[in-house]
């Protein structure tokens, strides 16, 4: 049960009469009603209120939802007080004014959805528009009867109203004011309302509806009961409902949490044992840098690219396995940037391609992908950069630090055309999905936020992507890493189903 659900529940039991014990002295609500009644007619005579305002109608057997203790009532609310709806006078701009002596203009944009009472409003109107409104004083009850219709509170400011409110004004010492407020807030109520409610763009609560809804009446005496027992409850339901709100993000950001902490695991060498008979890393950088001197030699890569930046002891975050190497990530592959593909340049079908948005949309949460959701035309293809099976991709650009490069490998069969401000990596002699992992952790993200650079339009480079550090396992871990990681992270998706 949530804190709304155990506070209707609350509200419930309150009207059924099953919050508070009945004490056989409290003067029954029948002797309420007869003075009321005495009251009305009194104003009659006055000439205050018609002699069709003395007209009750019953509440039939079945109206009745539910019983209630035996010296409680069952009330029309426009036979226990009057119920007139504000007004506004047109065109309300021409009243609207800043001077001192305006009148607040109360309306239901000056409320907290699930409040109990108006303390401000933002604007104010001229007093000669209050003669097309009207005035309400502190303490005084309203009620909307448009938009979120059925909404009740209790004004503490002297204002005017508009007609998107209903005032409801009880006939003196019929209703604490505080019940009545808890009253209408119940699931019994609005449920009378919203059956009651008309119109089909803006949907409206009249006052002759209103007036005809009925409530449980107590006697005076409990009705005080009832509202100390509810006010002592329900700071303890917001109380439970601010923890379960943190339980509920708790519950939310635990799977993502999991998954953090398993990839920091992985990158340290602590997710899998390590195996003394795998090739060390060592081993595979030579490879690496045997691959990249012979594509040097054909002239794909620049002399330039062989340079490799030396680690220093600042740099190392946290230690490694003996087997493992600490190098950096443009020492294990190559970095191509994209060219642009405007999106009126994109269709359903034709040649596919990779914009980098979708890094953001389309591959944020899977660390492969297949095929694209994006095609272009022959004549934009042949003039972008290609990336192939096994390469990784990254946006360059984003609106954040933290999700700005975050991996994911394409693993498809085709060639595919490279955005602008997008970049692929392909790497050389290692297990690229390992790279995919270990680009989102937290360690390398980090060290990426470090470099990037923008606030509300974020950027980084490849050279700084290739700066960064990383720690290589042997070629046989990474495989080992990447099937734990797919394992473990199955069982976390479980929890979110």
């Amino acid at each position: 049960m949530n804190a709304q659900q155990l506070r209707n529940s609350i509200l419930q039991e309150a009207i059924e009469g099953r919050l508070v014990p009945q004490d056989p002295n409290d003067e029954p609500a029948s002797v309420l009603l007869e003075r009321i009644r005495e009251e009305k007619r009194r104003l009659v005579k006055e000439g205050k209120l018609k002699k069709k305002d003395l007209i009750e109608t019953p509440i039939t057997e079945e109206e009745i939802p539910f019983e209630i203790p035996e010296s409680w009532e069952w009330v029309r609310l426009g036979d226990v007080s009057e119920i007139a709806r504000g007004g506004s006078p047109r065109p309300i701009k021409e009243y609207l004014t800043d001077a001192p002596n305006g009148l607040n203009w109360i309306k239901i944009g000056d409320t907290d959805k699930g409040g109990k009472y108006i303390n401000s409003c933002k604007e104010k109107i001229k007093p000669e528009g209050l003669k097309k409104t009207r005035m309400v004083h502190p303490g005084d009850f309203l009620l909307t009867n448009s938009m979120s219709f059925g909404r009740p509170y209790i004004t503490n400011i002297e204002g005017c109203i508009h007609d998107g409110w209903l005032m409801i004004s009880p006939y003196a010492g019929i209703f604490d004011q505080s019940l009545l407020f808890y009253v209408l807030s119940s699931a019994f109520a609005h449920k009378q309302f919203s059956d009651k409610v008309a119109g089909a763009v803006v949907q409206n609560l009249n006052s002759d509806k209103v007036a005809d809804s009925f409530v449980p009446l107590p006697p005076l005496a409990e009705q005080h009961r009832i509202v100390a027992k509810i006010e002592e409850l329900l700071p303890k339901v917001e109380e439970y409902g601010k923890a379960q709100d943190e339980l509920n993000k708790l519950n939310e950001e635990l799977p993502e949490r999991l998954k953090k902490s398993i990839l920091q695991e992985a990158i340290e060498g602590r997710l899998v044992p390590q195996d003394p008979n795998d090739e060390p890393a060592s081993v595979l950088l030579d490879k690496i840098r045997k691959e990249k001197e012979q594509l040097v030699k054909e002239g794909k890569l620049k002399k330039k690219d062989l340079i490799e930046t030396p680690i220093t002891e600042d740099e190392i975050p946290f230690d490694i396995p003996d087997s493992w190497e600490w190098c950096r990530l443009g020492d294990i592959g190559l970095f191509e940037r994209g060219n642009g593909i405007k999106r009126d340049e994109t269709f359903e079908s034709g040649y596919p391609c990779v914009r980098y948005g979708e890094m953001y949309t389309k591959y944020k949460y899977a660390p492969t992908f297949e095929k694209t959701t994006s095609y272009t035309s022959k004549s934009v293809f042949e003039k972008c950069r290609k990336a192939h099976k096994g390469d990784l991709f990254m946006a360059l650009t984003g609106e954040n630090k933290q999700d700005i490069s975050l991996a994911a490998q394409y693993v498809g069969d085709e060639e595919i055309a490279v955005g602008g401000d997008l970049c692929h990596f392909t790497i050389l002699e290692a297990y690229g999905l390992y790279f995919v992992y270990l680009i989102n952790s937290t360690c390398f993200s980090s060290k990426k936020e470090l470099l990037a650079t923008g606030d509300i339009i974020v950027h980084i480079s490849t050279d700084k992507l290739a700066s960064i550090p990383i720690p290589l396992p042997p070629l046989a871990e990474q495989c080992r890493i990447v099937a734990k990681i797919e394992e473990l992270f199955a069982e976390i998706d479980k929890l979110k189903a």
